[in-house]
């Protein structure tokens, strides 16, 4: 959710930070800040995006090698220059930024304004700043370790004090922060987007650990002073993968790297000739994976509908049953762990919380536990007993597209092999696994109906709602469709069951509803055929996906979008990409920010 940058070493830095909070607008903010020591401390904040807080920077030099900065999505105040990080002690002695939410703030704040502390923010943030000055005694490792002791919550911070003008300390739990080393500069951010273009080494912290920062070095304790000795990692993609590339916004360009994305994440993982898949990092011998009585699949958001599709999936081939859980909720209502009981756990970033604290819910009570994700180093990633990386690449843009195929390329290569471990033949995995090398390109045509999409977009973009209709495997794309466009053109979409539109949503037809219904060619085409007609008897604008020789349903509607026939588990991967053309062209002529969409964060590592 909110980034943070902090670079201590030879150069001036105070363009490097702004440089590094603009890779990290991505994931959503609504202020931005700096703060650089330089014999006092420098501190520079304001409201609004970060061209506010550069036309700040323009009209005062900020010298300065060591510095901090923030982008902040508002949690505790509103979102106004005040809130906005960096926070500074009692004494302006001591500049924090944070991400996370610190529980017992209001019980610490009480303590110290008893001691004469005047806070001027409403954040909880601030009570670190004031807490860190209260501890300090001539050492900011010290000071921050013994604040770490007391607060309770989340947390991944960068801290500056202007008696150690060449020091960054970081501490985490529970929000990433990973260190990039460099020559005679280190650097701390929250994602390593922000430091790419400086370093390709770099450091993860795990929960618990505290980082200092100087130019000659990096070190790395636990809170309870123990040393760590962390290895190093290489950062293996290139700075042009988070750049536009021609497209007006990343979003459109992530739709159409989808090709490309899809067949990174089966590259090397299809054994054709014997119709069988290799995932070596689940660490699941074949015994294990035929011996799997159960699997419960968490996440939230867009990997939730993911997950759901999962379900379908795994279910009809691997005859496993599969439980969907909202990560959010699961660990609040005393989950139920059998033996046998398989945990997969999907996110995107590999960083967002309530997944992450599912997760470990389901390690406590006994299950194996396996982690689908796209971000190499991850937390998940990490803790997991074994998972699968989705070979995404970075994505920029809020609303997830091709980390959203690419996960469902996945739990699709993950039925097959579950499949083949009980019931599947040889044939069919073979026939399947060549018809899902064929995607890509058939996905590429779809791309080329951008234009006709478009058209379609300028008749229904002032509309105020929209229905999406699905049944079996395209009931989670339905699902998936109505939240593009309520992320991005914040127009109000509900994904349902083809079925179950008769039991309540049926009464909101009428000519001012489009209802957007995927109908391919499949085992309920009779039966979302006749919820067409229930539509269109009711005067409901019907926009169709359907396969290319379908003519039934296309006539009864009033615009059709075709896709290449596929396989049945493989139409999700075709059906989707319409959909997240046509909300993102809707988006675009309503003027909303695509990339960035009010109140959204890309990477959630708040509950």
């Amino acid at each position: 959710m909110c980034g943070i940058v902090g670079i201590t070493g030879d150069k001036q830095v105070a363009d490097i930070l702004v440089e590094g909070l603009r890779r990290l607008e991505y994931r959503g903010y609504d202020s931005a800040g700096i703060a650089v020591v330089d014999g006092g401390l420098h501190v520079i904040k304001r409201e609004g995006k970060l061209s506010a807080l550069e036309a700040a920077l323009s009209q005062q030099v900020v010298p300065g090698t060591c510095g901090i900065a923030h982008t902040r999505w508002a949690t505790h105040g509103a979102p106004n220059t005040i809130n906005s990080h960096p926070h500074t002690d009692h004494d302006g002695d001591v500049a924090i930024v944070h991400n996370g939410i610190i529980e017992n703030y209001k019980v610490l704040k009480t303590q110290l304004e008893s001691q004469g502390h005047t806070f001027i923010s409403e954040t909880d943030s601030e009570v670190l700043a004031h807490l860190i000055g209260h501890h300090y005694h001539g050492c900011l490792e010290t000071a921050v370790r013994k604040v770490m002791g007391l607060v309770e919550g989340t947390y991944g911070i960068a801290v500056i004090h202007r008696n150690e003008p060449h020091t960054i300390v970081g501490a985490r739990k529970g929000s990433p922060l990973v260190v990039g080393v460099g020559d005679g500069c280190n650097y701390l951010a929250s994602d390593v987007a922000a430091i790419l273009g400086e370093t390709r080494q770099v450091i993860y912290l795990d929960d618990g650990e505290i980082v200092t920062l100087t130019p000659e070095g990096v070190k790395t304790t636990t809170v309870d002073n123990i040393e760590v000795d962390k290895e190093i990692q290489e950062i293996s993609w290139d700075l042009d993968q988070i750049q536009k590339g021609g497209f007006q916004h990343f979003m459109l360009k992530e739709i159409h790297e989808q090709p490309e994305t899809i067949r990174d994440a089966y590259r090397g993982r299809i054994l054709l000739d014997t119709g069988d898949v290799k995932l070596a990092g689940l660490r699941l011998t074949d015994w294990e994976l035929r011996n799997v009585r159960r699997i419960i699949i968490l996440a939230c958001g867009t990997s939730w509908h993911a997950a759901l599709l999962g379900e379908y999936l795994i279910e009809e081939y691997a005859r496993i049953p599969v439980e969907v859980e909202y990560a959010s909720e699961f660990r609040y209502r005393s989950p139920v762990i059998e033996p046998g009981t398989l945990c997969l756990t999907i996110s995107q970033s590999g960083e967002t919380i309530d997944t992450l604290e599912a997760m470990r819910e389901a390690k406590r009570r006994g299950a194996k536990v396996l982690g689908l994700t796209n971000v190499v180093g991850s937390t998940i990633a990490r803790e997991t007993d074994g998972g699968i990386y989705i070979h995404a690449g970075p994505e920029i843009g809020v609303a997830s597209t091709k980390a959203f195929t690419s996960q469902v390329t996945i739990l699709i290569l993950l039925t097959i092999m579950l499949a083949r471990r009980n019931s599947m033949s040889s044939e069919r995995g073979m026939r399947l696994l060549a018809e899902l090398e064929k995607i890509p390109a058939k996905i590429a045509g779809i791309l080329e109906q951008s234009d006709a999409i478009l058209e379609i977009a300028k008749m229904y973009k002032d509309h105020s709602n929209f229905l999406y209709l699905g049944r079996g495997y395209n009931f989670p794309i339905a699902l998936e469709g109505a939240l593009k466009l309520k992320e991005i053109s914040y127009i109000h979409a509900e994904g349902y069951p083809a079925a179950e539109m008769k039991h309540g949503p049926i009464a909101l037809i009428d000519p001012d509803m489009p209802v957007v219904v995927i109908c391919t060619r499949d085992g309920s085409y009779q039966k979302i055929k006749g919820n067409v007609q229930e539509v269109k008897a009711r005067n409901g604008k019907i926009i169709s996906i359907v396969t290319e020789d379908e003519t039934e349903i296309a006539d009864m509607s009033d615009h059709v979008i075709r896709i290449p026939a596929a396989p049945d588990m493989l139409t999700p991967l075709l059906a989707v990409v319409p959909l997240q053309l046509l909300a993102y062209h809707i988006a675009v002529l309503r003027g909303a920010d695509v990339d960035q969409p009010r109140n959204l964060a890309k990477s959630v590592t708040v509950e």
